[in-house]
């Protein structure tokens, strides 16, 4: 096999506004999210949901973007993928200017956002935050990079979530986010704006990133707002999700033209049998995390959590492109209390930190097993839907640097079986991430950075990692001399 990925391949980075922008400067700072207020709220911080560490202490991307443009540049990138944050392009309610929407029994069919809607948005939109974004945008396509723009990567503003209010309530008061339709709508607005104001600068578009996450950790017991623990309300936010979607990309394509690319960046974490008797309950969970959403917005088959036969011409064909995130696996075992299966300890993300899987593989520093044959999975799960492929995030956090060069090699050798053994169309792969940043509820204990900041001074120092990633880059495959690097134990992660 050819160790050479195929001319023209994408090298680059992915960055989320939230864990980047924050940290330079007074300018930098944007209050007006409900990530910001749920990492400052007293609470979380005295329960231990969130660390304590809070977003204007961060790398400062907001001010120093071309300091960390020009890192990109020394690597030899030619992608970056990053997104807009909502609450700084519209800190107050834009509820204000109506559009015309389809809906019938919460859902919502159609959104129309004309000329003259997009012109009242403009006069409430942040101008400076306009101004700086398209500073960023023309910086990064001044030094050759395709610029992804993401339209969601997980903050909303308070005028559409009060996370604490939909905490303290149990989802009952909010406004509660992706809980209500009118999000959608909302969001709706949103995407139409953006396309219009950047879609000259754009080479491909995103509508959200890991809405899966968003609906999972937000709604099921995990420590994203608002922090639920509730089957019924992650249903909710993920049908409503589902549908910003399909709305969004039908606002991408009428305000940034026809040809405009818009994918949807998934977090795809291939579900593992624990014996060939569980793996019915694999494809149980694989249906349940994944397939439901792909086959919504590829066929409008609409069955969320694998529930229900609905067909939905309104969700159907809306997606040119996938964003893979992957990260690690799920182990599990059947289990006759719905959904069918359970989630082994041990493996995947339920590991412990800096140790082993019991599988034997390492673990991160935030517990995630190091598996990089998943990645393989992970593409071969979504090649079946027809569409190009990039992987939009693939890393790890490890501040002392000592697995992530193999890390690496290991997990482009499998994305090269995917492409070159199994005939998947992958045009890419941005790794997570450039620089240390604030890994949100975690703070910025975990180290995903190819080059360490001091969060204190803002320099940028490379990793050993960065060099072995530049190589790989401008020789477009894996040289020869990372290859014993591909295969685990190796020299650099120990036995």
């Amino acid at each position: 096999m050819s160790l050479e990925f195929p001319k023209g391949f994408l090298w680059g980075i992915s960055m989320a506004a939230f864990q980047y922008e924050m940290g330079a400067s007074p300018d930098s700072l944007d209050p007006n999210s409900d990530w910001y207020v749920w990492l400052h709220d007293k609470q979380n911080i005295e329960r231990g949901v969130v660390s304590g560490d809070v977003p204007e202490n961060g790398p400062g991307y907001y001010d120093l973007f071309r300091v960390d443009h020009s890192w990109a540049r020394w690597l030899g990138l030619n992608a970056w993928r990053m997104n807009v944050e909502w609450s700084r392009i519209f800190p107050k309610s834009t509820r204000e200017v109506k559009v015309y929407v389809d809906a019938e029994e919460g859902s919502i069919k159609s959104v129309e956002v004309s000329e003259g809607t997009l012109k009242q948005l403009d006069r409430l939109a942040n101008r400076s935050a306009i101004e700086r974004y398209r500073e960023i945008f023309e910086d990064l396509k001044c030094r050759g990079l395709k610029l992804i723009l993401n339209l969601y990567h997980w903050p909303l503003p308070l005028w559409v979530h009060d996370p604490i209010k939909v905490r303290d309530t149990a989802g009952k008061e909010g406004p509660r986010g992706w809980l209500d339709a009118e999000t959608v709508v909302e969001f709706a607005k949103f995407a139409a704006y953006i396309a219009w104001k950047f879609g000259e600068l754009v080479d491909m578009w995103s509508t959200f990133n890991e809405p899966n996450v968003t609906w999972s950790i937000g709604y099921t017991g995990g420590n994203f707002p608002p922090g639920l623990n509730d089957y019924k309300l992650s249903l909710a936010a993920a049908v409503n999700l589902v549908q910003a979607h399909a709305r969004a990309y039908d606002q991408v394509k009428e305000h940034a033209g026809r040809d405009a690319q818009v994918g949807v960046i998934y977090a795809v974490t291939p579900a593992e049998p624990a014996t060939d008797e569980d793996r019915e309950a694999a494809e149980i969970a694989n249906k349940v995390m994944t397939n439901w959403y792909f086959e919504a917005i590829t066929e409008g088959k609409f069955a969320p959590f694998g529930i229900g036969d609905e067909l939905r011409a309104d969700l159907k064909g809306k997606v040119d492109w996938i964003g893979i995130n992957y990260y690690s696996r799920l182990v599990v075992k059947a289990d006759e209390r719905l959904p069918g299966y359970r989630v082994l300890p041990g493996y995947g993300f339920a590991c412990k930190p800096a140790s082993k899987s019991e599988a034997g593989f390492p673990t991160s520093d935030s517990g995630w097993e190091i598996y990089p044959q998943g990645l393989r999975k992970a593409v071969n799960m979504i090649k079946k839907y027809g569409k190009p492929i990039i992987v939009t995030e693939n890393g790890i956090a490890d501040a002392s640097d000592r697995h992530r060069s193999w890390y690496i090699v290991s997990h482009l050798y499998q994305l090269l079986k995917a492409i070159k053994v199994d005939g998947a169309d992958v045009r890419g792969y941005l790794h997570w991430s450039l620089i240390d940043n604030l890994e949100w509820a975690s703070g910025f204990k975990m180290r995903f950075g190819l080059i360490y900041v001091d969060m204190k001074t803002k320099q940028r120092y490379p990793r050993p990692s960065a060099y072995v990633f530049k190589d790989i880059i401008h020789s477009n495959g894996i040289p020869d001399y990372l290859l014993a690097y591909s295969e685990y134990p190796n020299i650099l992660s120990g036995a």
